[in-house]
């Protein structure tokens, strides 16, 4: 068998057309040539198919009734940066092909379309995603533990930013791993040999983090006996990544758009500028959103941080990390503290699995590490695992941190009740469909990933 058959018989494809007939005979024609095909004759039906099962290519049709093809990538992008899409169209025009390229189609055929060619489209559309990554290897991630299928879905989408410049802004819980996410960006990224450099907006003195991030020269302040390089220019050809960016004050926010704006620094008390060439990462735990409409945060700068977000899974969404993370963890900690601890006993583990974990993976680490600290033989018991969970500061949560998962949890359970019908769900919680799907953005929840397999083949 040839390349190109064993590429096809390994291809997942997602075909989406609203004529019946149409789509019945493309599925033949690609079944034929080895393809795994699956049909939707919508493109809500085809989100509905996107969450249950991910293909690995959309043909979809330019002209559809309700979300057309192009509606369609959009939304297949916000849930997938990797998945290749093809559009075909009876009514093509050179508008419409540079829009659909624009914005990043992977392939645009007219009807009636040529099957050799379609078929084509298809193989070099899936080699270059598939293979993009394998040069690399896996070592850019190694530092992130998981076997959970959404977190393997964050690590996907960084992966292909990785290889562009754009400015990525990481938004996730504290304690969730963003740091360790924006290195693996960095490590998979054109500059991974150059310096990686990380600041902590929200834990460092305002009159101190001009200076940081920026630099000085001797005398601009009590204090500044010698010139000193800034952050920006520590990173010069690598990465800078700028956590907890929501608490950064209004003055520097200016200052920072400006350097952003015009590749250069100008360090506290200089006369001139120093030109500066770093890829932006950064990151929050705060909605972002609110603090723009509310005018905490700059809109120009927002837009100019966030060309692409990343959300990256709390503790509590990978629960099947958990285990894997903690034995981790042990061995580690094990080692350092010299302690003759191997394993947990089942029911340790069944209090780790099903603890909240407002603190996520940080917290995980605090608990771990106390059991290690105080057990007494090789195997962590229950006993030991339930004091440090109730002893563990970041086992109790604030207010809001509370309101904010059980909002969560409540929505989610809503959505598996009602299998993701949205108008259910509303009338369920008694909210209006507005407000509803108002609550599903906050939480980053998507109604299609909660609705059946639509049973179209």
């Amino acid at each position: 068998m040839n390349t190109a058959e064993n590429l096809a018989g390994n291809t997942r494809v997602l075909l989406v057309d609203d004529d019946p007939d149409l789509l019945r005979l493309l599925s033949i024609r690609l079944k034929a040539s080895g393809f795994d095909t699956r049909c939707s004759t919508s493109g809500e039906s085809a989100l509905a198919a996107l969450a249950s099962q991910r293909p690995d290519i959309v043909v979809t049709d330019l002209r559809m009734p309700g979300m057309d093809g192009l509606a369609l990538f959009d939304a297949v992008r916000q849930q997938d940066l990797s998945l290749p899409v093809i559009v075909l169209t009876a009514h093509g025009s050179i508008p419409e092909a540079i829009e659909a390229t624009r914005r990043g189609v992977s392939g645009y055929l007219t009807k009636p379309y040529d099957a050799a060619e379609l078929i084509a489209q298809i193989q070099r559309a899936v080699g270059q995603a598939g293979g993009g990554s394998e040069p690399a290897g896996e070592s850019w991630r190694s530092a992130i533990l998981t076997r959970s299928a959404i977190m393997e879905d964050f690590l996907q989408q960084a992966r292909l930013v990785a290889a562009s410049e754009v400015s990525v802004f990481i938004h996730g819980p504290s304690g969730a791993g963003k740091e360790l996410a924006a290195r693996a960006i960095h490590k998979a990224s054109p500059r991974a040999a150059r310096p990686f450099v990380a600041i902590n907006c929200g834990a460092i003195p305002e009159q101190l983090l001009e200076s940081e991030l920026f630099g000085h020269v001797k005398g601009a302040f009590t204090g500044a006996h010698r010139d000193h390089d800034g952050l920006f220019q520590s990173a010069r050809g690598g990465s800078l990544f700028l956590d907890e960016i929501g608490d950064m004050p209004a003055a520097l926010q200016v200052k920072l758009l400006r350097v952003l704006e015009e590749r250069e620094v100008r360090p506290v008390g200089a006369t001139r500028s120093v030109p500066v060439d770093v890829r932006i990462i950064s990151a929050t735990h705060r909605d972002l959103n609110m603090a723009r409409a509310e005018g905490r945060f700059r809109e120009d700068l927002y837009y100019r941080l966030n060309v692409v977000e990343l959300t990256i899974p709390s503790l509590a969404e990978r629960r099947e990390d958990i285990p894997l993370l903690a034995q981790h963890f042990l061995q580690r900690l094990a080692a350092r503290y010299q302690r003759p601890v191997n394993t947990f006993s089942p029911e340790a583990m069944t209090l780790l699995v099903s603890a909240p974990w407002p603190g996520n993976v940080r917290q995980l680490l605090n608990v771990v590490e106390q059991t290690v600290a105080l057990s007494t033989t090789p195997v962590i018991p229950a006993s030991l695992m339930l004091r440090a969970l109730q002893g563990d500061g970041g086992a109790i949560e604030s207010f809001e941190e509370a309101r904010r998962r059980f909002e969560r949890e409540y929505l989610i359970r809503l959505l598996r009740l009602t299998e993701g019908n949205v108008s259910q769900a509303a009338r369920l919680a008694q909210r209006n469909r507005t407000e509803f799907y108002r609550l599903l953005s906050r939480h980053h929840l998507e109604a299609g990933a909660f609705k059946p397999e639509s049973g179209e083949h």
